[in-house]
């Protein structure tokens, strides 16, 4: 009989145990003593709480301070930290609280979904909510839009008090313009700054234009109120301010109900009042240089309150930095023979140790759009319409399906909310159980308009990538090679172009494709 020797398997050596990269954000609205002894504590906290576990590993801390959490692009320390998710060097976030990661619902389950795609989980302390186990946004949506409806009945309750002050003029200016200061109780004119501001106004009337006012400024080593460069931006809000006159206009901007600031073109009341604090400029001066600046914009066609101030060419506003976030401007370089067109990072302009990117060239840009419109037309069967066929195969059926289903039972939370009142005017039940139930009710009834607002904002964002995918679709399959440049069809297709380096540039696209050149 044939002899087996049983071979024992070699012991694995134990793998090295991975731990988990963790960072934590934390925020304060105000810069206030108080709130920043609260970051301090927040801060401590966390590099405490992440320190004291085996299986993590401290990421990094990210905090924001005196900075509103209505608006995520207002947080450089936010998206700090979702860059440094998407290049992989955190695996999991923790917070106080859903109010202290944003008080706007878009924005948070924006953030969340993005970090779920790298699978990044994050985690609410206040809420006990770890949206890594979460099995439906519901939860999140209603905990944000929560922390969204306190921040309007906050500011709704701020504008009331504002508006009122306006009314009977006692309203305090916070941070007056160039050439004033607070003493207290009204605005005091600031002798050597009130000096510059009449310079400006001579200047103008003199027909310099206001490029060129700034750059002599500059020169000449002064700052605008808030230490900065003067541009030719800055010179313009400058002559139209009406504070200089001694005159002062009230709620010429307002927020909306997505803590989005608007110029007010007759939207809201305005208040006007006349000899408000000492003039620096006469009446007659102001609207002389204002006449002037008007004169100048109808020469070169701009009309006040068009895109046309900030997009002038079809790049204007489209380019972002890759490095920094900003917005590129356009420049002209000259050569002794020739002059070509450029496209330069407003930081960089401002000051080269802030951003490192350099300039591209306009025909560069050009030259990569059309490169990648005539790969898609090469390739349209192998990227486009796979795409659009994805698309419209994880269209929302199930989303419009639940819509009808969430409108039906809001009907019937509306019926039983006449039902209830009608027991009460009836005396069947007295009102303290009248007042249980309806706030049952009320609150269900928030619940499924959260759901609802939800789906909708999600359908509505898909069916616009799938029309912009179809037309996309559609002219490339009738359209030969391109030879030259198109504006139209970049302003039809491009969101934004995003400039990595001075060799590589992503456009992306509205139909949600993201396509990388080298220039």
């Amino acid at each position: 009989m044939k002899k087996v020797t049983k071979i024992k398997a070699k012991q694995a050596p134990a793998a090295e145990k991975t731990k988990f990269r963790v960072a934590a954000y934390c925020r304060v609205s105000t810069d206030s003593d108080a709130q920043l002894e609260s970051l301090e504590a927040q801060k401590q906290h966390y590099e405490s709480y992440i320190a004291c576990r085996d299986d993590w590993t401290f990421a990094g801390l990210y905090y924001d301070e005196g900075i509103t959490g209505t608006k995520k692009d207002k947080r450089p320390e936010l998206m700090r930290m979702i860059r440094d998710c998407e290049t992989g060097k955190i695996d999991y976030v923790i917070t106080k609280s859903i109010s202290r990661f944003s008080r706007n619902t878009t924005d948070c389950l924006e953030m969340v979904r993005k970090l779920l795609d790298l699978n990044i989980p994050i985690y609410f302390e206040k809420e006990n909510l770890n949206t890594g186990s979460m099995e439906s946004e519901l939860f999140l949506a209603i905990l944000s839009s929560m922390a969204e409806g306190e921040s309007v009945s906050i500011s709704e309750n701020s504008k009331w008090s504002i508006q009122k002050r306006f009314k009977n003029g006692t309203f305090k200016i916070s941070y007056p313009p160039y050439g004033y200061d607070w003493d207290g109780d009204q605005m005091v004119v600031i002798p050597e700054q009130a000096e510059n501001v009449r310079w400006i106004f001579d200047q103008v009337l003199a027909g310099r234009g206001t490029q060129d006012i700034a750059k002599d400024l500059n020169a000449k080593g002064i700052c605008t109120k808030k230490g900065n460069r003067w541009t030719a931006n800055t010179i313009r809000t400058l002559i139209v301010n009406e504070k200089y006159t001694g005159d002062v206009i009230f709620q010429k901007t307002y927020t909306d109900s997505q803590f989005n600031r608007h110029v007010n073109n007759g939207e809201k009341d305005q208040y006007a009042l006349a000899d408000h604090h000492e003039a620096i400029v006469s009446r007659e001066v102001f609207a002389a240089a204002r006449e002037v600046l008007r004169q100048h914009s109808k020469e070169k066609g701009i009309v006040k309150g068009s895109d046309k101030y900030l997009n002038r060419y079809c790049f204007s506003g489209k380019i972002i930095c890759g490095e920094c976030g900003d917005v590129f401007k356009r420049r002209t370089h000259y050569c002794s023979e020739y002059k070509y067109i450029v496209w330069a990072c407003s930081t960089h302009l401002d000051d080269k140790s802030k951003c490192s990117m350099k300039f591209i060239r306009d025909d560069a840009l050009k030259a990569a759009f059309v490169t990648m419109i005539n790969k898609l037309i090469f390739a349209r069967k192998l990227i486009l319409k796979p795409y659009v066929q994805a698309l419209r195969k994880g269209n929302n059926d199930d989303s419009l399906h639940r819509i009808q289903e969430l409108q039906t039972l809001l009907m019937e939370n509306s019926q039983q909310k006449e039902r209830l009142t009608g027991f009460m005017a009836q005396g069947y039940i007295d009102q303290i159980l009248y007042n249980e139930e309806m706030n049952t009710l009320l609150a269900q009834a928030d619940r499924y308009n959260t759901e609802i607002e939800m789906l909708s904002k999600s359908v509505k964002g898909d069916a616009c990538q799938i029309q912009a995918a179809t037309t996309l679709l559609r002219f490339t399959e009738k359209s030969s090679m391109l030879d030259s440049f198109d504006d139209e069809l970049f302003e039809e297709t491009v969101s934004c172009v995003r400039v990595l380096s001075r060799e590589k540039i992503a456009f992306e696209l509205k139909c949600g494709l993201t396509l990388t050149e080298r220039m």
